[in-house]
């Protein structure tokens, strides 16, 4: 469907992608229709963002029979054509469900749905016809950089990863790191856990995850590297030992405007190239010691089934009670380990499966991180 008939849902529209996809949208004056928006409890900010758009619909999904409602309007697939889900953790996987058995295109910013049921959603995505569209900078460089290449075209993908709030911190004093330190991100700002997330470098072992479902290749053909300008999103290396890489500034307006009229571009006042920005482009192999949650992912990729489910909700858990302050730093990547090794077993041929073992996930880690905190 051409752009300019393209209707739009952002879900999780007051949280930080939300806003910036908003912003994206009325900066470049683009064609694409907003015409529906939703948040989990924030009804201020829902209200505030519908003053600027009237005529949306309207979904405040704390509220049970708004979540329902929501849910039934995206199986419907008649009210809107292309769905951004931006909602954070575990709860976006229904969304990204309902998106994709309607046959709807799906600007995947909720990484936790891939994370979680990647393949259930992809086997969905083919048989409905439904797009999935990567909204991380991460694999919506990889997708512009293949190109419709197809897969034994592909040697090697490489995520590239900032390093975090901590990656100058001596080892010694991981331990001791405050909230504040760790959220501290020195290229990108984004909402806290994913924040966390980069300083321990989960964020790329679930990247790893994804960009398996996406691009349909091994764990073992994944890369990560550091490079702490946050320039190269990320690269592809082809059979040929070619490379392509899709570079700009460390700003997530570029991947959202990208996603939001892909295949196709349509301008936008966001300036690519600075020279001052380009001029030093540095790649290095990611400290095992300093990073031990990115083997999780590998880990969590070789034992395939609800692996990705009990990795991430293991992740929530440990995260939010780090940021609550009853948590060393060290002990969030401490816990997926002992979460991962105990719970990855569980089976994962259904949606109901996937829950079930992010429940069991969650129950693990609440209780690991209560043995550990005051």
């Amino acid at each position: 469907m051409p752009a300019s008939r393209r209707r739009l849902i952002v879900l999780g529209a007051t949280g930080t992608v939300g806003r910036q996809a908003l912003a994206v949208l009325a900066r470049a004056a683009s064609p694409v229709e907003v015409v529906g928006l939703s948040a989990h409890a924030d009804g201020a900010g829902l209200a505030e963002l519908a003053r600027e758009l009237p005529g949306c619909s309207l979904f405040l999904t704390s509220a049970p029979e708004q979540k329902a409602r929501l849910l039934a309007f995206l199986r419907a697939g008649e009210g809107y054509d292309l769905c951004l889900n931006a909602v954070v953790g575990a709860a976006g996987l229904a969304y990204s469900e309902a998106v994709l058995a309607a046959g709807r295109d799906l600007a995947l910013a909720n990484k936790e749905s891939l994370v979680l049921a990647g393949a259930l959603l992809a086997e969905l995505a083919e048989r409905t016809g439904g797009r999935l569209i990567p909204v991380d900078s991460e694999h919506c460089a990889i997708q512009q950089c293949l190109n419709g290449a197809s897969r034994p075209e592909v040697r090697r993908l490489f995520l590239t990863a900032s390093g975090g709030a901590l990656r100058d911190l001596p080892l010694a004093e991981l331990a001791e790191v405050r909230p504040e330190q760790a959220l501290a991100h020195p290229n990108w700002d984004m909402g806290p856990r994913i924040t966390i997330d980069s300083a321990t470098m989960m964020n790329k072992a679930l990247e790893v995850l994804e960009a398996q479902v996406l691009f349909g290749v091994a764990a073992s053909s994944i890369e990560v590297l550091i490079h702490r300008q946050s320039v190269v999103h990320s690269f592809v290396e082809f059979v040929d030992g070619s490379v392509l890489a899709q570079m700009g500034p460390p700003d997530m307006a570029f991947p959202i405007h990208w996603a939001l009229h892909a295949p196709g571009r349509q301008p936008a006042p966001l300036r690519g190239f600075d020279p001052a920005l380009f001029a030093e482009l540095t790649f290095s192999a990611p400290d095992p010691e300093r990073y031990p949650s990115l083997a999780l992912g590998y880990r969590a990729a070789e034992a395939g089934g609800a692996a990705g489910a009990v990795l991430n909700a293991a992740d929530e858990v440990a995260v939010e009670a780090f940021l609550a302050g009853g948590l060393a730093f060290p002990a969030i990547a401490e816990i997926c380990a002992e979460v991962l090794d105990r719970l990855s077993g569980l089976p994962a041929s259904s949606l109901d499966e996937i829950r079930a073992a992010d429940r069991a996930a969650r129950d693990l880690a609440g209780s690991l991180v209560a043995a550990r905190t005051p």
